[in-house]
């Protein structure tokens, strides 16, 4: 069996992703069904003030944000990037709009990952189009929502 390149790591974070195997699978077939194929993915969580220093150093914005992703790829079509998520947003925003912790981190995840994809979410429609994807794809890890 081919060993999906979906790495999970932790900075400044003692945060714990739970179905490992489960996640990796539900982003690779994410990126299949797109006809897109992976070379790697690493997922670090992290928290507000190490987020925070990334958006200072890399994009000059001053503010805080639950995900900021780096596309590194060099071949079209194929994925490879490193997606930060600060834990202690998700957190919040899963208080905030009132769904479990998991729900919303794999939401977040997904966001990520559609951008890779080429999904933006800047003007109105994109973002419409962006939230059907990102639920579609979460009812497919949560068949229960869909």
């Amino acid at each position: 069996m081919k060993k999906i390149a979906i790495n999970f790591f932790n900075e400044d974070s003692n945060f714990k992703l739970k179905q490992i195997n489960l996640t990796r699978n539900w982003i690779n077939n994410t990126i299949e069904s797109e006809n897109y194929s992976l070379k790697s993915i690493n997922f670090i969580f992290c928290s507000d003030q190490y987020l925070l220093k990334i958006n200072q150093q890399y994009l000059h914005h001053d503010t805080f944000t639950d995900i900021i992703t780096f596309d590194n790829s060099e071949i079209k079509k194929q994925i490879e990037s490193d997606i930060f998520i600060s834990i202690e947003r998700v957190k919040e925003n899963a208080k905030s709009y009132k769904v479990k912790l998991y729900t919303e981190l794999h939401r977040i995840m997904i966001h990520g990952t559609l951008h890779l994809l080429g999904y933006k979410d800047k003007s109105p429609k994109q973002k419409e189009l962006m939230t059907a994807k990102e639920n579609s794809y979460l009812s497919k890890l949560y068949p229960a929502i869909s």
